[in-house]
């Protein structure tokens, strides 16, 4: 097989959990050449992975917003311009939304896909030429293997590899990395957890490190500092860099949340804070230490957090 062709476009953890099946879809075939169409916001992360020859990136959600402004149509002609360059043996949509099988549609190749009972959006396998079943109760990680090693003709490893590259950090001082930022505020953990985590951590002689998304996120940042002695609210950064200040953590806790998937990812010792959501199909799963506190109908402490954080820290 000469050239392959991922369409995960989104959200940052979407885009997280492909990684595996890139990883192996490289090692199935080294010598391939592997796309992967994904949103702009992500394309920075996509391109850490050295398995990834070329990425495109697709503006879907700027463009919904400019529909009729010809600068739109301008940018949706040359994407699919750059897309239809070259011609793939496979494309692989391992998104399965009606979104991403209308892309993967405008690229020249074999489409492969979930079949309708696999998928949230049904209409979506219509766009494929060749459907796969893949479980629906598994893991995303799973399902993305899954599809990928029907479509490149591999059988998935026992082992998770992301495949990411860690740059080391020349920073002597171990730190946390505080995640708290989430596109729901259902997920949000309350601030007083995360001051009296941060507080835990900076008597244990860490550091900790809050990083930020939006201006609301960057607010929080500011009053968990104010609350937290010694506390670092890092600055706005491409998301790749982003990656590598979580790389070299020594300790990552996160409510659910992207940014908690690359600390996966990076093997970082991490604690899950969950909410209302279930972590058995979406959340971190990774070869390094993971604790899941909470979960539907348990609110967690941040006294849980830091028993946790202890185990970890004293390994």
């Amino acid at each position: 097989m000469d050239s392959v062709l991922f369409v995960k476009t989104s959200s940052l953890g979407d885009v997280v959990h492909n990684m595996p099946a890139v990883t192996e879809a490289r090692r199935r075939w080294p010598e391939a050449h592997i796309g992967w169409v994904v949103e702009e916001a992500f394309a920075p992360l996509a391109r850490l992975h050295p398995g990834v020859n070329e990425v495109t990136a697709v503006a879907t959600r700027r463009w919904r917003g400019g529909l009729l402004m010809p600068s739109t149509w301008r940018d949706v002609a040359t994407f699919r311009s750059v897309l239809q360059a070259r011609r793939y043996d496979r494309v692989v949509d391992t998104q399965g939304l009606l979104r991403s099988a209308l892309i993967a549609a405008q690229a020249r190749g074999e489409r492969h896909g979930y079949d309708r009972y696999s998928i949230r959006e049904p209409m979506a396998s219509w766009f494929y030429d060749v459907r796969h079943t893949v479980a629906k109760d598994q893991h995303a990680v799973l399902r993305n293997r899954a599809l990928a090693g029907l479509s490149l003709n591999f059988v998935p490893s026992d082992v998770i590899d992301y495949g990411l590259p860690r740059h080391a950090d020349a920073s002597s001082t171990p730190y946390a990395v505080l995640l708290h930022g989430t596109s729901r505020a259902d997920k949000e953990w309350r601030e007083s957890n995360w001051i009296g985590l941060g507080q835990a951590l900076r008597r244990k002689g860490m550091g900790v490190l809050l990083p930020w998304g939006t201006e609301a996120e960057r607010v929080r940042s500011e009053r968990l500092a104010g609350a937290i002695k010694g506390a670092e609210v890092l600055q706005r950064r491409p998301l790749d860099e982003t990656a590598q200040v979580i790389a070299n953590a020594s300790l990552a806790v996160g409510v659910d949340t992207g940014l908690l998937h690359l600390a996966a990812a990076y093997a970082v010792p991490l604690i899950g804070v969950f909410i209302t959501t279930d972590p058995k199909l979406t959340g971190p799963i990774g070869p390094g230490p993971i604790e899941i506190i909470g979960g539907k109908g348990d609110y967690p402490g941040y006294a849980r957090a830091v028993d946790a954080a202890e185990r970890f820290l004293t390994v």
